[in-house]
């Protein structure tokens, strides 16, 4: 059965062997692995994955695939297929890693919902995403350039573009170049977890207005004044010309204990 790939749901289904293996590889699999895969597609990665691990739970949102799926997997007792919405997939409490051919659209999402919205005992040990380029180098930036999706995804681990991926390797071809992103899980996030709701809310505030100062953006947060921020950046040693970009995760983390005090 030939299926097209669906514009509104971003999909581009890879093809090339030579990737399908570096993302197998760049997940360092083995037989004691749970993997959740999400974006099933015609299957040529959940098969090499329940190659590797003890157990794939695939997720697919496209109802044209299950069917499919299903009669290429009956056979196959490690691999689970769920038609779903991974935005709304419960992880497990067992360990387990995510790997992902994903439509570029819902990265941060989707990286917010397995992150940043889950209680540590359900966050994975291991992502590997195939991602936009853009995306993967923005998620990478070194302090001094930070953005909010750098923050969101390295409070909690460390990303690491392993390759880059020609549009060729896809079926249709994207208009852009994709990465293999690897995102390895802190077993505590550098944020204490009990800030973290704290952090993504003066974070936020930061980064509303690009452009402005940091000691201007804060002044959207309710209760605080310019004395208090002042206060804050002279004991921080903080020029006031500062912008969110520039402060390192340590700066933030030193930011939000002397606001919140």
């Amino acid at each position: 059965m030939s299926i097209k790939a669906k514009k509104s749901l971003g999909q581009n289904f890879l093809h090339h062997q030579g990737t399908l293996h570096k993302i197998v590889e760049s997940a360092n699999l083995n037989k004691e692995d749970y993997v959740i895969e999400i974006g099933s597609g015609k299957g040529i990665l959940t098969k090499a994955l329940a190659e590797k691990a003890k157990h794939v739970t695939t997720i697919e949102l496209d109802d044209r695939l299950i069917p499919l799926l299903k009669e290429q997997f009956k056979n196959e007792n490690k691999i689970t297929i769920l038609h779903q919405d991974a935005l709304t997939f419960s992880p497990p409490k067992n360990p387990y890693k995510i790997i992902a051919n994903i439509p570029y659209y819902i990265t941060s999402p989707l990286l917010n919902h397995f992150l940043k919205e889950q209680p540590p005992e359900n966050r994975p040990t291991h992502i590997t995403f195939l991602v936009q380029k853009e995306v993967a180098e923005k998620i990478c930036t070194k302090p001094g350039k930070l953005n909010v999706l750098a923050l969101q995804v390295q409070i909690f681990g460390k990303p690491k573009i392993i390759a880059k991926i020609p549009a060729t390797h896809f079926h249709p071809s994207p208009k852009v170049e994709s990465a293999i992103l690897v995102i390895e899980i802190y077993s505590e996030p550098l944020i204490p977890e009990k800030d973290i709701a704290t952090f993504f809310k003066i974070m936020y505030a930061g980064f509303c207005h690009k452009r402005k100062k940091l000691t201007n953006n804060l002044k959207s947060i309710n209760g605080l004044t310019t004395e208090k921020i002042k206060g804050v950046f002279t004991e921080l040693n903080l020029s006031e010309n500062t912008r969110a970009q520039e402060l390192t995760i340590e700066q933030w983390e030193n930011l939000i204990n002397l606001i919140t005090r």
